[in-house]
């Protein structure tokens, strides 16, 4: 970061692995759920750990596996409403960096495995001439990918499948106009079948990506979507 830019710390809320990604439940085992939700955290992590202005991460979970991952990258660990769903998470993490004294905070999940750091490094300097409210919204412009706030609390911050209109709304209520940006990496979450059988279309370098070569996941998940839609195989 250079000398005289506010400090911005990445944070990352990551529920208990055992549980994760539950709507993949029909194409892909719970183990390989737990393993697939590590590996897309560790192309989040490693992609905000060289991304130019991030000068902190901050990951509020208290799954051990999340949390070995998270200190190779040099994460502080946040346990504060970890337990308590993704936006309680966000709010004790962005309360303890304003009593900390950071400028700003950028909240990603931890499964935008296509986020590089280019994006993010675009995403923060974009940032330092808005208002203080940036938001990326996800490829269909219902979530909210990731979102940049200065200070950390100046917007509360509601997270579901349509946050990203009601996150406008709440930062006009406060006089800020919102700075939006689109991008494709970011904006690509992995929630669903679907998700996963575009997202392994798209042959991308990642951790991920390897890992559901390794496994026949892709294959397996798009089958299980077909079966889902009540399609015929040679037409999906």
């Amino acid at each position: 970061m250079k000398a005289g830019q506010p400090e911005i710390w990445a944070v990352i809320p990551v529920k208990e692995t055992s549980e994760a990604k539950q709507r993949l439940s029909a194409g892909v085992p719970q183990e390989v759920r737990r393993q697939l939700a590590l590996f897309m955290l560790e192309d989040v992590l490693a992609a905000v750990s060289q991304a130019h202005g991030v000068a902190g991460i901050a990951v509020v979970t208290v799954d051990a596996g999340a949390e070995q991952l998270a200190r190779r990258y040099g994460a502080r660990i946040l346990t504060g409403d970890a337990r308590s769903g993704h936006t309680a998470a966000v709010a004790a993490a962005a309360r303890w960096l304003a009593a900390e004294g950071v400028a700003g905070m950028l909240q990603l999940p931890g499964d935008v495995p296509l986020a590089m750091p280019p994006e993010l490094s675009h995403v923060l300097s974009m940032h330092r001439t808005a208002p203080s409210f940036t938001i990326v919204p996800s490829h269909d412009d219902r979530g909210s990918n990731a979102v940049v706030l200065s200070p950390p609390t100046v917007v509360p911050l509601r997270f579901g499948d349509d946050s990203f209109l009601p996150h406008l709304a709440m930062a006009r209520q406060r006089g800020i106009e919102p700075l939006i940006i689109r991008l494709p990496g970011i904006g690509r979450d992995i929630d669903d079948l679907e998700d996963l059988a575009v997202f392994a279309r798209m042959r991308s370098n990642t951790r991920t990506q390897s890992f559901l070569d390794r496994h026949g996941i892709a294959d397996g998940g798009a089958q299980a979507l077909c079966a889902v839609q009540r399609k015929r195989p040679d037409d999906c």
